[in-house]
This record gives structure tokens, C-alpha cells and sequence, in this order.
């Protein structure tokens, strides 16, 4: 297990640069990897129960004693990240498939890797931690009907298929996580730490069957992409730490809803758009699994070296801080 544990490490810790790797590699040989696309769903099905091993009820205390914050940072996440997507997208005139795979990841909830940037950046964990649950278990009924607004225009959208791919993808393997941890919990605990290098593995693998189907696109269209992926990301960063200072939250506040707001879940993206868009319209989101673990770690060294006051929980924070440490991504 140590040998694993350590692996796993390594794996979290340099999880940007094997995601570059993977896209490389799956670019120049893709014959070796078009066969992988009929396998991201149940990959991302994979990450997902991974995440629910890792749930427990503290996740959800801070919503339940100080539910404002949570809300509001939510609300802020799904108002802001799809309206700036779809603003972007008219901006640069993108194509059709490509500006529903934008607005796509604008509207999907916050990514589990949000977590370690906020507690890297000195930032409020439990809240972060919050959000991003709530976020996620909230996303079948916002990302399609987010999607039905603002992308429904480019492609059509069955609201109805995509809350039963997001339940599917999301919901039915947290909550299976969740009952495994409560029933084997010593059994959870002792294997906790191959967590993080089986989902690693898992959103490799989804960016290599992505980037490999792509390859044309990619080529033709790979600068419009980036540009978009990070004027995203970078907007959505300040957006997030404006609505916290006009919610008059402390910086530690303004921090975690910063970079949750700004981080998305681009794997649940990609296979969503994979299955209801089209392999195109996947392309933001394996941009965006690249990007965001690139901008996220240099926001949080920049905020780590910056001082910084605010509310504590002192038992949440203490727990939280203690998986976040163990789980390296």
C-alpha cells in the first residue's frame, strides 16, 4: 500500500503534466486510442465513485450551519460560468458544436481538483468543499436545463436524456460510494489512498479517446479552442472573487468561491457532450482538464504567499485538510 500510496501521490501531484502527456501522445498515434470513446462514461463513472468513498457527512455541515455563502457561490457558479461561456462563443464566432461544448462546461457543477487549489491558496476549504457537493448534486436538473437556454440554438438539447446521463454518470455511483463507506469503512479507510491514481487513470484515459477522435479538429481549430477555454477560465476567476466581495465575505471566502466558480468538472463535460453533442463538442471540456489544472495551481502559489483572515471551522477545516493532504489531488 505504500508503494501505491506513493505512486499515487506523484500521480495528483504532477496530474497536469500526464494529462498533457496523454494528449500529446493520443494526438500524433490516435489509431491506438479511437477505440477507448465507448469506454468515458463508464471511466467517469469510475472517478465519480471514487469521489463518493471519499464523502462523509462534514461535506455538508458548513450548507446546513451557514447556508448562505454555499447558496450564493453556487448561484454564482451556475449564473456566471454559462452566460460568460455563451458570451465568449458569439465573441469569437466559434462553430456550432464548439460553442455548445463551451457553454457545456460552463454549466456542468465544480471539480473535485477546486478542493486542493482552495486549500493551497490558503482559502476557505469548508466552503469550497460544500460547494462543490452542492453543486454536483444539483447539476441534473441545472445543467440541462442551463443547456436548453443558452446552447439549444447550436444543437438540440434533450433536457430529459441528459438529467438521465447525469444521474447515471454522477448520482448513482456517488451514492453507491457512499454505501460502500458506510458499510466497509475500515476497508475504505485502508484503501483511500489508490483513490486519486484510479481516477487519474480514469480522466487520462477519457482526454487520450477524446484528443485521438478529434485530431482534424484540433489542428484546424486548436488555437480558437485554447483561447476560449482560458478567457473562460480567467473571467470566471474574477467573477467569482467580485460576487464574494459584493457578498462582503472575508478573503478566505473570496478565494474558495474564486477558484470554484472559475474550475469546472470537465470530465462530467466530456462525456456528456461525447454522448448527447458530439466528439467535437467534447473538445473545450479536455482543453479545459488541462488548462485548469495549469492556471488553478498558479493562482493558488500566488494566494498562498498572500496573507489572509477570515471565519474558521476549526473541526471541519481539520478534517477536511487532513483528506485533502492524503487524497494529492
Amino acid at each position: 500500500m505504500k508503494v501505491i500510496e506513493s505512486v499515487s501521490r506523484v500521480a495528483g501531484k504532477y496530474f497536469a503534466l500526464w494529462v498533457i502527456a496523454a494528449a500529446l501522445i493520443s494526438f500524433f498515434v490516435p489509431e491506438v486510442f479511437l477505440g477507448l470513446g465507448a469506454y468515458i462514461t463508464i471511466l467517469l463513472g469510475v472517478v465519480m465513485f471514487g469521489i463518493g468513498l471519499t464523502m462523509q457527512p462534514v461535506d455538508f455541515k458548513l450548507v446546513m450551519k451557514k447556508p448562505l455563502p454555499v447558496i450564493a457561490g453556487v448561484a454564482a457558479q451556475y449564473v456566471l460560468m454559462p452566460l460568460t461561456a455563451l458570451g465568449i462563443a458569439y465573441l469569437l464566432n466559434l462553430p456550432a458544436e464548439l460553442a455548445a461544448g463551451l457553454v457545456l462546461l460552463g454549466s456542468v457543477p465544480g471539480g473535485t481538483a477546486s478542493n486542493v487549489m482552495v486549500y493551497l491558496a490558503k482559502g476557505n476549504l469548508a466552503l469550497s468543499v460544500a460547494m462543490t457537493s452542492f453543486s454536483t448534486l444539483l447539476a441534473p436538473i441545472l445543467t440541462p436545463a442551463i443547456l436548453l437556454m443558452l446552447a439549444g440554438q447550436w444543437l438540440p438539447v434533450d433536457p430529459v436524456s441528459m438529467f438521465l446521463s447525469i444521474v447515471q454518470v454522477i448520482i448513482v455511483p456517488i451514492t453507491l460510494g457512499l454505501l460502500v463507506r458506510k458499510l466497509f469503512p475500515e476497508t475504505v479507510d485502508k484503501s483511500a489512498t489508490a483513490v486519486p491514481l484510479i481516477s487519474v487513470l480514469a480522466i487520462i484515459t477519457i482526454v487520450c479517446a477524446v484528443v485521438a477522435a478529434n485530431v482534424e479538429s484540433i489542428t484546424s481549430s486548436g488555437l480558437q479552442i485554447f483561447a476560449a477555454v482560458m478567457l473562460h477560465n480567467l473571467i470566471g476567476l474574477i467573477l467569482g472573487y467580485g460576487a464574494a466581495v459584493l457578498m462582503r465575505l472575508d478573503e478566505s471566502k473570496r478565494r474558495a468561491i474564486s477558484i470554484e466558480v472559475g474550475m469546472q468538472n470537465s470530465g462530467l463535460g466530456v462525456a456528456l457532450a461525447t454522448a448527447h453533442f458530439g466528439p467535437l463538442a467534447a473538445l473545450p471540456n479536455v482543453v479545459a482538464a488541462v488548462w485548469h489544472n495549469i492556471s488553478g495551481p498558479i493562482l493558488a502559489t500566488f494566494w498562498s504567499k498572500k496573507p489572509v483572515s477570515g471565519e474558521d471551522e476549526p473541526e471541519v477545516e481539520e478534517e477536511l485538510e487532513s483528506r485533502v493532504k492524503r487524497s494529492g489531488t
